[in-house]
């Protein structure tokens, strides 16, 4: 699931890159790892516990960021029949990660890596995360390997998993991934990707499933202010995706057959929010008419375009409901499905990343082979869910956080100016305080009315009274 993508440039010292530096100081937000931790994943990473069968033969490759180095998936798509074969790696952390250590604690601690505009705080020490856990091309990595089997709609047929010894042939990135499919000069096991993406996508649709394409704002600075701009994503980034959701669809169907897992789930979408997101359509003029459900909207979006990136960016806030469900002995919960998905759905292709995912690769390998779980897996399974929690409620104080001081970085300077903007929110019990989404540029920001209420989904002109980076704040008052 997507999260909100921004990206800064510019040197350390500009006024931007110190209020992000400063907002982490605020965050209590520790760069650095404990000593002890460090020397743990220092041993950790020259003894890993590695596992007896050899996949090495398997030629995988990774698609990522060109800068990425912590690379938890690795695949190969081949033909199977009349279908396919997708086989994925995943970084096998646990084979890294000994419970009950401090690395482990720490862990429990982080939950995941958080972004920032400017830089990254790992859940795992880089000797892990960018080194010996990450499926680096050319090195013999321990790994958590699916094997899938689809049909010729791309439906899966059988699935496998085990822990393997893999290594991954190459480090491909998102650009040079489509412009090789594009031209028709990939080779078939990266050609597949397209092929297999499109079928995924379709069975996508049927079951009512929805993926956000949501792009990447840049905020660069130029002539002395910043200004915003967006970056669709490839189709490339959207079949890789599908390849994960595959993988963690297969996985949740794996844990509810034993009767002990971990699940992602969320419920439906409360009226109100759905509502809420009709009003910031009619802000930036996207036609939404009522017969139109929310998954065929934002199907016919175009990321590419201003006004459809931005609403992408607040369709976002759907998937705030989103939490972690577990269960043990059968007793499966009353909610098992991802609305988003459309079926049941679990975490566990980002395990350098996110804490969950180590849980639930343990607990598919355990029941693939018919086993019980491992009890370190039982003994600290309850207590994930509010972990988990946690750490995204973290995570979305960071990314509101950033969000807005960049959006208050791209007003700076033009306090006194007025917007067109329309009125996407107002306080129940504060008629006259809401929530105003302009027009250009896409800045969502706080309007406080002395005059009375508010005209909710109506269009209004306000006046820019205070944008400070330093303070993350952005107001404005009707003109």
């Amino acid at each position: 699931m997507p999260r909100r993508h921004i990206r800064v440039t510019g040197a350390p010292e500009a006024p931007l890159r110190a209020a992000l530096t400063a907002l982490r100081t605020e965050l209590d937000i520790d760069e650095t790892f404990p000593p002890e931790v460090l020397a743990e994943a220092e041993r950790a990473a020259r003894d890993p516990v590695l596992p007896v069968e050899d996949a090495t033969d398997v030629p995988l490759f990774t698609i990522d960021p060109p800068t990425s180095t912590d690379l938890d998936q690795a695949m190969h798509l081949s033909r199977q029949g009349t279908g396919y074969r997708v086989r994925y790696a995943i970084a096998d952390v646990a084979a890294f990660v000994e419970p009950g250590t401090a690395l482990d604690a720490e862990t429990h601690r982080r939950v995941m890596t958080l972004y920032f505009p400017d830089t990254r705080i790992p859940l795992h020490p880089a000797v892990l995360s960018e080194g010996a856990a990450s499926l680096l091309p050319g090195q013999t990595r321990p790994a958590v390997l699916w094997t899938i089997d689809l049909d010729a709609e791309g439906r899966p047929l059988a699935v496998d998993v085990r822990r393997s010894l893999v290594r991954s042939r190459a480090k491909l990135d998102y650009a040079a991934v489509q412009k090789e499919i594009e031209e028709g000069t990939a080779e078939e096991p990266l050609a597949l990707l397209a092929e297999i993406g499109r079928l995924r996508e379709a069975l996508e649709v049927d079951r009512g499933g929805i993926s956000l394409n949501v792009p990447e704002q840049e905020i660069v600075q130029r002539n002395g202010g910043y200004e915003l701009s967006f970056r669709a994503p490839l189709p490339a980034e959207g079949w890789n995706a599908q390849i994960s959701l595959l993988t963690g669809m297969a996985a949740a169907d794996l844990m509810l057959s034993s009767g002990t897992g971990v699940l992602r789930t969320l419920p439906a979408a409360p009226d109100g929010a759905v509502g809420r997101l009709r009003r910031t359509a009619h802000a930036l003029h996207i036609d939404w008419p009522h017969h139109v459900s929310y998954a065929q909207l934002v199907r016919s979006l175009d990321p590419s375009v201003p006004h459809h990136a931005a609403f992408l960016q607040e369709c976002t806030t759907l998937l705030r409901g989103a939490g972690y469900t577990v269960f043990r002995d059968g007793d499966l919960p009353d909610i098992v499905t991802h609305s988003a998905v459309a079926a049941p759905y679990a975490h566990c292709t980002a395990p350098l990343r996110r804490l969950a995912d180590r849980f639930a690769s343990s607990l598919c390998l355990a029941a693939a082979a018919g086993g019980p779980p491992p009890e370190w897996v039982l003994s600290a399974m309850d207590a994930l869910p509010k972990e988990m929690a946690d750490g995204s409620r973290r995570a979305g104080t960071v990314e509101r956080s950033c969000v807005d001081i960049v959006e208050a970085a791209v007003l700076e300077g033009r306090v006194g100016e007025v917007f067109d903007a329309y009125v996407v929110d107002v306080d129940e019990r504060r008629p006259g305080v809401g929530t105003v989404q302009l027009e250009s540029p896409a800045v969502i920001g706080r309007v406080e009315s002395e005059n009375g209420a508010l005209p909710l989904g109506e269009r209004l002109r306000v006046r820019l009274t205070q944008a400070d980076p330093v303070a993350a704040k952005v107001r404005f008052a009707p003109a």
